[in-house]
C-alpha cells in the first residue's frame, strides 16, 4: 500500500479537512486483471472473426472509415508510453486514462461490429411479442413518441441525453485514472465486457426492428437519433446483400436488450462510491433512460431486459476483481 495525493472524491470517516481533498490509500496496479482484460479482448476478436466469416462479412482495413481508428490507436500508444516522461506531475494519471480509453474503445468497437454478423445469422422478428409485453405493462410507445414530436425542446434534450453514453464512460475512466484506482477501472471494464457479451447473446435470440419501424406508419414528423436502420439493414445482412462493415458508419442493431439501459445502470453503479460523481452521473443517466424509448426506438420490455442484464453482470464483475 502507498499514499497517493490524487483527488479521490471520498473522504475517510472523521476526516477533519473542510474540503474534499483527502489523502487515500491506493491499491497497487493489478497485473493479473490487466492480463485478464487482454485475454478477454483476444477472445472477443477471435469470436468476431469466426462470426464475420460465417456471415460472409469483412471490414476493409484500408477503408475511409477505418483509418481514424488507426490514428486514435497511435495517439493512445504514444500517450501511454510517453506521458510520464513529458508530464512528470500527472503523467501517470494521463497514461492510465489513455490506456483505459484504448481498452474500452476496443471492447465497444468489437461489440458494435459483432452485432452485424449476429444480425445476419438471425431469423424472424420478435416485435409482436415485445409490443404485447409493453401493452400488458400499460406502456404506450406511440403516446411517448407523439409527446416528443409535440415538444421540440424534448427532442433536443433527448438527443443530448441519449448521446451521453459516449461521455459518461470517458468521465468515469478519467476519474479512475486521476484517483489511481486501477482496480476500480478494471472492475468497470470487465463488468462492461460481461454485460456486452450477455446483451449480444440475448439479441441473437430476439432480434427486432424496434417500435418506430413496427408501430409508426405514415409521414415521419420527427426522426429519432437511432432512425430506422434495423428494418432495412437486418434483412439485407440476412440475404448477404451487405458484405463490408463500414467502421465509419456503424449502426445500432440491437433492440432487445437495450444496451443504453445496460450502460446507464453500469455507469450509475460505477459512480456511486464517489460523492462527487454520484449525483451528476445519476441525473444524466436517468435522463438518458427517459430518452431511450424514442431516441433509441426501444420497447419498455427492451429496457427492463437491459436492466436485468446489468444487474446480472455487476456482481460477476465484482467477484472476478474482488474489489468490493
Amino acid at each position: 500500500m502507498w499514499l497517493s495525493t490524487r483527488y479521490s472524491g471520498a473522504a475517510p470517516a472523521g476526516d477533519p479537512l473542510p474540503f474534499d481533498l483527502p489523502l487515500v490509500h491506493a491499491e497497487p496496479a493489478s497485473r493479473g486483471h490487466g492480463r485478464l482484460i487482454l485475454g478477454l479482448i483476444a477472445v472477443s476478436v477471435a469470436a468476431l472473426a469466426v462470426l464475420m466469416y460465417a456471415a460472409q462479412l469483412v471490414v476493409d482495413p484500408f477503408g475511409e472509415g477505418t483509418l481514424p481508428y488507426y490514428a486514435a490507436g497511435a495517439v493512445v500508444l504514444v500517450v501511454v508510453l510517453s506521458a510520464e516522461r513529458f508530464v512528470p506531475r500527472h503523467g501517470r494519471a494521463i497514461a492510465d486514462a489513455a490506456e483505459y480509453y484504448g481498452i474500452f474503445a476496443v471492447i465497444t468497437l468489437t461489440g458494435a461490429v459483432a452485432s452485424y454478423p449476429l444480425a445476419a445469422l438471425t431469423s424472424g422478428f420478435h416485435d409482436a411479442t415485445l409490443q404485447r409485453i409493453d401493452v400488458a405493462m400499460g406502456f404506450d410507445w406511440l403516446a411517448w413518441y407523439r409527446a416528443v414530436v409535440a415538444h421540440p425542446l424534448l427532442q433536443r434534450l433527448g438527443v443530448i441525453a441519449y448521446c451521453s453514453i459516449f461521455v459518461t464512460p470517458a468521465v468515469l475512466l478519467g476519474w479512475f485514472a486521476w484517483c489511481d484506482d486501477r482496480r476500480g477501472a478494471h472492475r468497470f471494464i470487465i463488468t462492461f465486457w460481461i454485460a456486452a457479451v450477455i446483451t449480444l447473446a440475448l439479441y441473437l435470440l430476439m432480434p427486432a426492428v424496434g417500435p418506430f419501424s413496427y408501430l409508426w406508419h405514415g409521414p415521419i414528423p420527427y426522426l429519432p437519433e437511432s432512425e430506422m436502420w434495423q428494418a432495412g439493414l437486418i434483412p439485407a445482412l440476412r440475404a448477404h446483400q451487405v458484405h463490408v462493415v463500414d467502421l465509419g458508419h456503424l449502426r445500432g442493431l440491437v433492440s432487445a436488450p437495450s444496451f443504453h439501459t445496460v450502460a446507464a445502470v453500469l455507469f450509475i453503479h460505477a459512480a456511486w462510491k464517489s460523492r462527487d460523481l454520484r449525483w451528476p452521473v445519476l441525473a444524466l443517466n436517468l435522463a438518458m433512460l427517459l430518452a431511450t424509448p424514442v431516441e433509441g426506438t426501444h420497447y419498455l420490455a427492451d429496457m427492463i431486459l437491459g436492466g436485468v442484464v446489468a444487474i446480472v453482470a455487476i456482481p460477476i464483475g465484482g467477484r472476478i476483481v474482488r474489489g468490493e
